[in-house]
């Protein structure tokens, strides 16, 4: 799923008929033994996955030591989506911050989705701040 977009096609390395790149495998033994990540599925009732994203919880010294939760890479499998599965997948990724008692959720979004922008923004998400990246490779 996270190479199953334009965006995605131009970052990520995936074939179906190869076996996970080994960055992803050791990327998820990483996340698997930090208890500040929750990588989270979603699957149908046949069990197979239909969409995912990352939770982290971050701990900084502003807003009083208060930890944020930052949720990344949500994907929804493409014959999937318009569904309501993103939407199910949010409020649970909500009430998730909530019960780690943080004081926000964020999240970033490339400028060229402007769908996924709209999308979060009718999950009450506002834009207040302007996103910058410096990327190394």
């Amino acid at each position: 799923m996270l190479a199953d977009d334009e965006l995605g096609q131009t970052r990520e390395s995936f074939n179906p008929e190869n076996q996970i790149p080994q960055e992803y495998q050791l990327a998820f033994k990483k996340i698997d033994a930090d208890a500040n990540q929750e990588l989270m599925v979603a699957a149908d009732e046949n069990h197979e996955i239909i969409g995912t994203f990352q939770l982290t919880f971050i701990q900084p010294l502003t807003y009083q030591g208060g930890i944020r939760a930052q949720i990344e890479a949500v994907r929804i499998r493409t014959d999937k989506r318009g569904q309501g599965i993103g939407k199910s997948m949010f409020l649970w990724a909500i009430n998730r911050a909530k019960e780690r008692n943080t004081h926000l959720l964020q999240l970033t979004t490339d400028k060229k989705r402007p769908a996924a922008l709209e999308f979060y923004k009718s999950l009450g998400f506002k834009n207040s701040h302007e996103g910058m990246k410096l990327h190394f490779k």
